[in-house]
């Protein structure tokens, strides 16, 4: 099959790799865009660890906590043009859904979709997203909403006036000024430094499996590498797992604002627990990005006014 140009682009900017190699990885693997990934990754050509999240629709995401420190909120709406989601009737809009969402008792989006309108019950908030659509004149989305519930505190940081959403609960009993402050600081590393999972446990036999074969195709396409006693080239391999477990588990993470630049989250969090005579668990997190893993349209205005003329004629 032919390669476009365009898939082609595409790969490139998922994986980093060079034009010529994302092409013969393509056309290696038929135009599968995952396939491709994988591909380049066993060349040892690319990073990625799963398919690049596009950054596409515009939009905000917007958190909301309630009084208590026990219930928390992350709700993402989008919307076509960065334009719109600066407008103080979407940010409006927003608001609402996000209040209607710390009260919802619905587990999913069909469910929320479908529930009265908190500002007008004879309405549902599929109804009201329908009318700020005719309102605004431009598609908009409430794409996801995801809530915390604890007994211990939760705490919420918003980054780039609403790109990114997050959500940090931690397992403690002692709810001070300064445990909240460790809880903002470690939501503000989730925002930078995007982990995939709380702690390695979370980490399931799979996915360590999966990567230790890419890991091996990599080694086995380096002829120095390969060459290694079966001892060294597996030794090789868990130290690559052990680094890569210190960047996707938050946990492991090297704490940003640490004076050492050694000091892990974990041991942030268990000198926080120690001044403050509290045993702190950090339990889960949620961060959301607005517009992640959806496509963008691309604008070409110039393209856009030729076919209205031509349409003229």
């Amino acid at each position: 099959m032919a390669i476009t140009a365009a898939q082609v682009k595409e790969l490139r900017e998922m994986t980093g790799a060079g034009m010529m190699d994302c092409k013969k990885a393509l056309t290696a693997t038929e135009g599968d865009m995952d396939k491709a990934v994988e591909f380049l990754r066993e060349k040892g050509l690319a990073t990625a660890q799963k398919k690049a999240s596009r950054v596409a629709a515009e939009g905000l995401c917007k958190t909301l906590v309630s009084e208590d420190g026990k219930k928390a909120v992350v709700v993402e709406v989008n919307s076509e043009t960065d334009f719109v989601a600066k407008n103080a009737d979407f940010q409006a809009f927003v608001k609402a859904v996000v209040n209607q969402a710390l009260t919802t008792k619905a587990t999913d989006m069909e469910g929320f979709m479908a529930e009265a309108w908190n500002e007008d019950a004879s309405k549902t908030v599929n109804d009201a997203l329908t009318e700020k659509i005719s309102v605004i004149g431009e598609k908009l989305s409430i794409r996801r909403f995801e809530k915390v519930v604890t007994d211990g505190c939760v705490v919420s940081y918003i980054h780039g006036g609403g790109r990114i959403g997050v959500l940090v609960e931690a397992d403690t009993a002692v709810v001070n000024d300064a445990v909240k402050e460790m809880a903002k600081n470690v939501a503000m590393q989730i925002a930078a430094l995007k982990p995939q999972y709380t702690s390695d446990s979370e980490v399931s036999a799979e996915y360590i499996e999966h990567e230790k074969e890419i890991l091996m195709a990599q080694i086995q396409n380096d002829p120095k590498e390969a060459s290694k006693p079966e001892k060294v080239i597996q030794g090789m391999i868990q130290g690559r797992i052990n680094k890569e477990m210190k960047e996707i588990c938050l946990l492991d993470q090297v704490y940003v604002k640490a004076e050492d630049g050694k000091q892990s989250v974990a041991q942030y969090v268990a000198q926080v627990a120690k001044e403050n005579g509290a045993n702190i668990e950090l339990k889960s997190f949620v961060r959301f990005e607005t517009g992640e893993g959806l496509e963008k349209k691309e604008e070409n205005f110039a393209a856009e006014v030729a076919a209205q003329m031509n349409q003229g004629k």
